[in-house]
């Protein structure tokens, strides 16, 4: 009987340990599979997003097919499509109709910027500016003379920001800048580039504060791509973060955490200031007035020298166009009134159309953006009063032109209350 029980001493114990290790094995096999498949699930998306969102070098293709036909031409044209000295670098792309990339043109660093897209049509929800085929440079026509182009220039400024007593001088601008060889002619492929440019926001922006240095300088342009001078630190705070991480930080703890890497305060203070004198120069600036629709950290950036510089000026928009356009809008509730992130006007419930005045200020905008960043490492002798000069700023509601007087108090007062903490140092 001793000897019976032998064997199944001996090999019970195997049994058990090999049961147990083929279910380890088994559990390791299937989250190993787990984490490959969900792995490549998350690479085969981010890959396709990619795909889909950046299609600059279909945007070149178009652009330099039309530059070798002899449809457009542009002081970037021969570096982009014949010399290849113009390169596109890494994908910015946000929306697959506007492209834009790092690039590099010889010893210069630079934003490109190409636009596509399908079929011409107005969209309130994403951008007020005609958006159009790709392959439309049909303006002016064959045999439109300088002068009439000249008229074509001053009569569509006028549409965009209003009829303003020094039209005449932002159109001979204009013209200079078609002028792209500087040869003292304009060619009708040179003239096309620079109307479809006109219809872009940004572009017209950049004209418009030119000598106010809140834009990045216009390097070179073939059709409606075009190269912009390269902003050092952008976005204005904040930390990109993984979405798989993103979606478990609190909203509290993001905030704070957009503010760990950011410059000194006496730099902050300079940017801040810059951003002020943007709201300023933009609200009855000397070309009319503009609305700053999304007044948001990753619009903005500043350079080596702390001067604020917009890096996206899509939703900076003619206020007169807005107006025209909002009011054509169908409403139901006050949100289907809004443009961009900040653009909001109210619902008139009797006719179901937005009406046309925006509930608050590009100000209070500035303000809102502003506090968590200039408010963290304030000197303790400043910062009650900018606390409650930003709050008063905030709470403005209405357009700026229903309390003109209030606006420019508040803004006056933030931007000497930052100057006079920073004036005496080598920060201003």
């Amino acid at each position: 009987m001793a000897r019976d029980l032998l064997p199944w001493g001996l090999f019970r114990k195997p049994l058990c340990i090999q049961a147990r290790f083929s279910y380890l094995h088994m559990k390791y096999l299937f989250f190993s599979w787990l984490a490959v498949f969900v792995g490549s699930w998350i690479v085969y998306v981010e890959y396709s997003a990619y795909t889909e969102l950046c299609r600059g070098h279909d945007c070149k293709n178009s652009i330099c097919d039309k530059f070798r036909k002899g449809v457009i031409d542009g002081s970037a044209c021969s570096s982009l499509c014949e010399k290849d000295t113009l390169y596109l670098g890494k994908c910015f792309t946000a929306k697959p109709n506007s492209q834009v990339y790092s690039g590099s043109w010889g010893d210069l660093e630079g934003v490109i910027k190409c636009q596509m897209e399908d079929a011409p049509h107005y969209d309130l929800g994403s951008e007020i500016e005609p958006r159009k085929e790709a392959s439309a440079f049909n303006k002016p026509t064959k045999g439109t003379s300088v002068e009439k182009f000249r008229e074509m220039i001053h009569n569509h400024l006028k549409a965009k920001v209003g009829d303003q007593a020094n039209l005449a001088d932002l159109a001979t601008q204009v013209l200079s800048i078609t002028d792209a060889n500087k040869d003292g002619h304009i060619s009708l492929p040179e003239a096309r580039s620079t109307w479809a440019l006109l219809q872009l926001n940004e572009f017209l922006l950049a004209l418009v504060l030119e000598d106010r240095d809140h834009t990045p300088k216009l390097l070179g342009f073939c059709g409606d791509l075009y190269v912009m001078e390269k902003v050092p630190y952008s976005p204005l705070y904040g930390i990109s973060l993984p979405w798989i991480i993103e979606v478990w930080i609190p909203a509290g703890l993001r905030r704070s955490m957009d503010q760990w890497f950011t410059p000194s305060w006496p730099h902050k203070a300079k940017i801040s200031i810059g951003l002020l004198e943007l709201v300023e120069d933009v609200f009855h600036g000397t070309f009319g007035s503009f609305l700053m629709c999304d007044v948001s950290a990753t619009s903005f950036g500043y350079n080596d020298r702390h001067d604020l510089k917009v890096m996206d000026a899509r939703y900076i928009v003619p206020e007169a166009i807005f107006q025209e356009d909002i009011r054509q809008q169908r409403c139901d509730v006050d949100e289907d009134c809004l443009y961009g992130a900040d653009c909001l006007t109210s619902c008139d419930l009797t006719k179901h159309r937005c009406v046309p005045e925006v509930t608050r200020p590009n100000l209070a905008k500035a303000c809102e953006a502003l506090k968590d960043y200039i408010l963290r490492g304030a000197p303790s002798d400043v910062r009650e009063e900018l606390e409650k000069q930003l709050y008063a700023c905030i709470a403005l509601k209405g357009s700026a032109e229903q309390m003109e007087i209030e606006h420019s108090l508040i803004l006056n007062n933030l931007k000497t209350l930052l100057w006079k903490k920073i004036s005496h140092t080598k920060d201003s």
